[in-house]
């Protein structure tokens, strides 16, 4: 439970400033529709000039950018993002910190198992991942209340945060996965994003051209579609037993490859 509170300890100022920054880009994307919305010019009639292609490397997609459902939708995307990036380096970080501050050894004295090592750090990651999904879910609410005209999209959001939320453990397990297979602890952060980054291209690749729809299997980003979340869509039940699929053999990775792995002390 130490190294659980440890943990927890060591990323609050990080967690702050992530949940911050959802805060920002929320309460940011949602005044522009405001802005919009009173200046009497279409917002859908302008994004129709913008051509396709920089509409879906945007993340534009066909939302109905005059409602706030619509315009959240479209602002989803970069939370998303964001949320990933938050996961991945939090999971690459939390299993090979010790190494890379030189504290291994002072952790690997203590009358604990690795396995359980492993455990209160995934769980501290967990906790870290779940907090500032619920901080956004709270921002998202509370600020498209005001927002919205009466428009009343609750639900929506509880979907979206949902599958933001398997999202976020995919990309927290890649990052734990790579750690814990990595001999150098300065790399695992910066491949856990390099992937991140191609995974989203793939996603744009697959809208741009629907030829290449297969690789929406094998990019996270295009398991739950925002547009269809919002219409009511919900979640595609064969893209949660993929993800769920993805984290089990993920953390099963990770407790395997850290348990082999000769530690730099």
């Amino acid at each position: 439970m130490n190294i659980f509170l440890r943990e927890i300890k060591a990323h609050r100022t990080s967690l702050i400033l992530w949940s911050i920054g959802m805060f920002f880009m929320v309460i940011g994307g949602m005044a522009k529709f405001a802005t919009f919305s009173t200046s009497g010019q279409s917002i859908n009639d302008l994004m129709s000039t913008i051509p396709d292609t920089i509409k879906a490397i945007l993340g534009f997609g066909s939302f109905d950018l005059s409602k706030a459902s619509g315009f959240y939708g479209m602002l989803y995307v970069y939370l998303l993002v964001m949320a990933t990036i938050h996961s991945s380096m939090l999971g690459a970080g939390i299993i090979s910190k010790e190494e890379k501050d030189r504290t291994a050894e002072f952790l690997m004295v203590k009358p604990v198992s690795r396995a359980r090592i492993v455990t209160f750090k995934l769980l501290a990651a967990l906790a870290n991942v779940a907090a500032l999904n619920l901080v956004t879910l709270l921002f998202s609410i509370a600020i498209l209340g005001k927002y919205s005209n009466g428009e009343n999209i609750n639900n929506e959001i509880l979907i979206l945060m949902l599958a933001m939320f398997l999202l976020q453990l995919i990309f927290l397990f890649i990052g734990t996965g790579i750690a814990a297979a990595s001999k150098n602890p300065a790399i695992p952060a910066s491949i856990a994003t390099s992937y991140l980054l191609i995974a989203y291209i793939m996603s744009v690749v697959v809208d741009l051209n629907k030829n290449l729809a297969f690789l929406k299997y094998i990019t996270p980003f295009k398991y739950f579609d925002a547009q269809s979340m919002i219409s009511g869509g919900g979640l595609d039940p064969l893209f949660i037993v993929i993800s769920l699929g993805i984290i089990a053999g993920l953390v099963w990775a990770t407790y395997a490859l850290y348990k082999r792995r000769d530690l730099k002390v």
